[in-house]
């Protein structure tokens, strides 16, 4: 079954809209010749700047959140909506900041993850486990629990639009580093649950991405791995010059 892989960066909390034009220009430049599929997700007050550079390029653009709720008065949230208007293609839900900083529950993310489906959007499913729930040997139980709970409701033909992110928590600026053999084995876990829910033939479709310190160094290994199909990066992709290379990965 081959899939093609999906290299997605997630800017967070950085960049002005200055800054940002510069970063999805270097970005249209250096990825145009590439063979994956790409995404940018910049911050809310840049989406409207990086979607005029992006337009007609192979890069997508993405959201990094909304709103649980479709419109109405919910001061300080962004909608669905207002995303679309703005040519958003793809929103990231349940990301690791969100859940633990955020406190954001399963039950509101999967409302999030229909709400998304429902308006036509694809969704960067993320799932992952802490240092205190790997080290009590929980992890797999965890990312099943987030996997099944994010998706319910979801129909067979909706999972077309849903791709899932493994970031194990534990690794995101901590020092410490999943090896591409401690991710493959997630990764394959979160396959056999899709494999569960919707059947062998989805389950070989879906992309699985891996989020959690992703380098020029490292892209590669991870890659090479049967069960991951790309990567969900972050400080690597505030820069041209870490993120290409990444994306271009041989």
């Amino acid at each position: 079954m081959s899939r093609q892989y999906y290299i997605a960066g997630n800017w967070k909390m950085h960049k002005t809209r200055a800054e940002a034009a510069e970063l999805a220009k270097a970005l249209v430049d250096g990825l145009k010749d590439g063979k994956h599929k790409y995404l940018a997700a910049p911050g809310f007050t840049l989406l409207e700047t990086v979607a005029a550079l992006v337009k007609g390029s192979n890069i997508r653009l993405g959201a990094q959140n909304m709103a649980a709720e479709e419109q109405g008065a919910h001061t300080g949230e962004v909608s669905v909506l207002q995303l679309k208007d703005l040519g958003v293609e793809t929103v990231i839900l349940g990301h690791s900041e969100r859940r633990h900083i955020y406190k954001e529950d399963d039950g509101l993310i999967n409302k999030k993850v229909r709400l998304a489906l429902k308006q036509g959007l694809e969704v960067i499913l993320c799932v992952g486990e802490t240092l205190e729930e790997r080290e009590a040997g929980k992890a797999e139980a965890v990312c099943e629990t987030q996997t099944v709970k994010g998706l319910e409701g979801v129909s067979a033909a909706e999972l077309s639009k849903i791709v899932i992110a493994y970031e194990p928590v534990w690794a995101i600026g901590t020092g410490k580093t999943a090896t591409p053999e401690d991710a493959d084995a997630i990764h394959a876990y979160v396959r056999g649950v899709i494999g569960k829910l919707y059947g062998a033939e989805a389950a070989g479709k879906i992309i699985i991405q891996y989020g959690g310190s992703v380098k020029p160094e490292n892209a590669a290994q991870l890659m090479a791995k049967e069960n991951i199909d790309g990567a969900l990066v972050g400080g690597a992709a505030l820069k041209a010059d870490t993120f290409v290379p990444i994306a271009k990965f041989s």
